[in-house]
């Protein structure tokens, strides 16, 4: 079986992943690179692994978590459906069980917040561990912050970011610590609403209800 270490050190994906992260790097976003990959497998993982799925599960949502956001390679638009493309290829190289291939390539596919559904556990836990990944490392030039730049902002306000699930298993919360001296609470959410109305889709597909902790004040 292909396992998440095979996926994370293959030096194929480990090119397009950082070739995908420059485009996105020449476009202006945050990063997307090894750090981003690495969280978003890593809390995918913790999501199902609480929960209680198999632990093959929870291994295809850690090699969903670090693949998913290939697609940039290519281009941000449709990143999500081009990124499923490029797994497959690679993913069928290497031997992959087509059913698992298939959770994989479904999860990447509908990550992303204009198209994409929770249409699985696994699909759920990616959109999940994505959409919460809002961090101060992620903006790129901390020195030179670009304050017409709504995302650098928000991003770099977040002091501190957490996603957990509570002890009986009925929710799962985002913590967030914002420097409002920085950037508004009201920012957070004109950029980020509708990752926000995703994450709530993605912990009803795994019964849960989602949570937003802003400051220490649940705001969802």
């Amino acid at each position: 079986m292909i396992t998440y270490e095979q996926i994370k050190n293959h030096p194929d994906i480990r090119v397009y992943v950082s070739e995908a992260d420059s485009s996105l790097a020449a476009l202006g976003y945050t990063e997307h690179s090894f750090p981003h990959a690495t969280r978003v497998a890593a809390m995918a993982g913790y999501i199902l692994e609480t929960l209680g799925y198999y632990e093959r599960d929870v291994e295809l949502a850690k090699i969903a978590g670090f693949m998913h956001d290939i697609g940039n390679l290519v281009n941000r638009v449709d990143h999500s459906q081009s990124g499923a493309i490029i797994a497959f290829r690679i993913l069928n190289s290497l031997g992959m069980d087509a059913r698992e291939m298939a959770a994989i390539v479904a999860a990447i596919g509908n990550h992303d917040e204009e198209t994409g559904v929770p249409v699985s556990a696994i699909a759920a836990a990616l959109i999940l561990a994505d959409k919460s990944d809002v961090r101060r490392s992620r903006v790129r030039d901390k020195k030179h912050i670009n304050r017409n730049d709504i995302h650098d902002c928000v991003n770099y306000s977040v002091t501190k970011s957490e996603l957990i699930i509570n002890e009986s298993k009925t929710e799962i919360t985002l913590k967030l610590e914002i420097d409002t001296e920085f950037s508004p609470v009201m920012n957070y959410f004109e950029i980020f609403l509708k990752r926000m109305i995703m994450c709530r889709k993605g912990a009803g597909k795994l019964g849960l209800q989602f949570k937003l902790s802003i400051n220490g004040q649940l705001l969802l």
